[in-house]
């Protein structure tokens, strides 16, 4: 294909100037930004599910997790509803201002619908650089964390049982997965450092 010039076109170069990731993606407190993405599973039956989450770039809490038979831009903003409603109180226009969030050039999350969404509720869109996928780093380590313990660990017969195997490995997850990089606590004693800039919908 090379040789007979039947490649499609590809980018080439790394990214230039500013673009590119400077080499810290984490933050100093909680809902700052947060990072959301979407992977993918397969059922017992060989069925494709599609599993959504979101972190927060301060001690890789997460936030909010949703599994899904597409992987839709409104299944890709269940994890970030979820997340709003528990650290904001509820979904309402402006709660969550001040918020980034992460997220990668998908089409779910480039999608005027999922954009409109989260403008509505006051987040402010931080897609990651082209060719720098460091720079949604926080929700891919958590997804492999994920895959390794769950996900490649165990067999699942529907889409529920993998909603609530999810759900169970959040918990376990916030309040038992030792960090290193945070002298060995957990997302939620890490998170329990600070106190959450909570609001509530006018």
């Amino acid at each position: 294909m090379r040789e007979h010039a039947l490649q499609a076109p590809v980018r080439k170069g790394r990214p230039r100037g500013p673009q590119n990731h400077d080499g810290k993606i984490t933050t100093d407190a909680p809902n700052i930004m947060w990072g959301t993405d979407m992977t993918t599973t397969v059922l017992a039956n060989g069925q494709q599910a599609c599993v959504f989450a979101t972190v927060d770039h301060h001690g890789i809490y997460c936030l909010g997790i949703h599994a899904s038979e597409e992987g839709t831009r409104w299944e890709a903003l269940e994890p970030v509803r979820q997340g709003v409603r528990a650290e904001f109180g509820a979904l309402g226009k402006d709660v969550a201002s001040g918020l980034q969030l992460r997220h990668d050039h998908g089409s779910q999350y480039m999608a005027k619908d999922f954009q409109d969404e989260i403008g509505y509720l006051g987040i402010q869109s931080s897609p990651a650089f082209v060719r720098s996928p460091e720079g949604n780093g926080c929700v891919e380590w958590f997804f492999k964390i994920l895959k390794e313990n769950l996900l490649w660990a165990r067999s699942f017969e529907s889409i529920e049982e993998l909603r609530q195997a999810l759900i169970a490995f959040k918990d376990f997850y916030n309040n038992s997965w030792l960090m290193g990089k945070y002298g060995n606590k957990t997302p939620a004693a890490i998170r329990n450092q600070h106190v959450p800039p909570m609001k509530t919908a006018a």
